[in-house]
């Protein structure tokens, strides 16, 4: 069963992999903020594996 908590984290890994895309497909893409928002994603990532 899902929590709030566990959901609003997956919501939130589905928005940072489409700003990553996003990002990503840019003619110039910038590299600190690709960076930071794999950071994000890698960290829900990670709490997501914990619950």
């Amino acid at each position: 069963m899902q929590t709030a908590h566990h959901s609003a984290l997956t919501a939130k890994h589905a928005v940072l992999d489409r700003q990553i895309a996003t990002e990503a497909q840019r003619p110039l893409p910038d590299a600190v903020t690709l960076a930071a928002l794999k950071k994000q994603k890698l960290r829900i990532k990670q709490e997501l594996a914990e619950i």
